[in-house]
């Protein structure tokens, strides 16, 4: 089954990837190299389902930040490869109407990214899709258990390294001598789980989710004068 998830993931990535490759390439390559930051909203999603958050996209989300470096390069009319390394606040979060616990997974995590863009040269909406990796730096909970001393969910993860799919959806406005400002709406899901998943363990799902909202500034590393494609 975990074979499989691969096999899937490959399989999209090189469909998706395939038509937009094929696009005409341009002689002066975009390069830019930047930042970005923004608010993320979390949860896991569990199976069996934690009793204190049967609703994970209302009562089990927990809001957090990230912030990272871009590399972006762009050699096709309307596609590009993106190249990211991140800090990720990621986790879930139970609450009662007397006590809240919540639990903080922070993550490193490399995204690859298949960047395409349309709209004309100043400014431009753009899709990124595509595989990330990631690990688990820190594990760390504030608040009570609520569900008692033996609830699963409050032992330590088992599994540190994350994979998963990321895609996004966002515009930019590129500027003559102050570089690219970005805004940007992004979804993480792993494919990979915090806890053991075999049927013999507690947990048949336990797969994170986030959301996040981000805001870039990418400076060219290269300033072709104009912008001129080959067929």
């Amino acid at each position: 089954m975990k074979n499989g998830k691969y096999i899937v993931v490959l399989a999209m990535c090189i469909a998706l990837s395939a038509p937009a490759w094929a696009q005409p390439r341009l002689r002066a390559p975009e390069m830019y190299l930047g930042v970005q930051g923004g608010v993320t909203a979390s949860t896991v999603l569990f199976s069996p389902t934690v009793s204190n958050m049967s609703n994970p996209f209302t009562n089990g989300v927990t809001l957090g930040g990230n912030a990272g470096v871009v590399f972006r390069y762009a050699g096709h009319k309307v596609c590009g490869l993106q190249v990211e390394l991140n800090y990720m606040h990621r986790g879930w979060r139970e609450h009662t109407d007397t006590a809240t616990y919540q639990r903080n997974l922070h993550y490193l995590e490399l995204p690859f990214l298949m960047h395409l863009y349309f709209g004309k040269q100043a400014v431009r909406g753009f899709v990124n899709l595509g595989p990330q990796i990631g690990v688990c730096l820190a594990d760390t909970a504030s608040g009570p258990r609520i569900s008692g001393t033996a609830a699963h969910q409050y032992n330590s993860i088992e599994s540190r390294f994350d994979w998963g799919l990321a895609g996004g959806l966002g515009m930019y406005v590129r500027t003559r001598n102050a570089g690219v400002y970005q805004l940007e709406l992004r979804a993480n899901y792993s494919l990979g789980s915090v806890f053991h998943t075999s049927p013999t363990d507690h947990f048949s799902l336990a797969n994170p989710l986030d959301v996040s909202l981000n805001l870039g500034w990418l400076w060219p590393l290269n300033k072709p004068k104009q912008v001129k494609f080959e067929n």
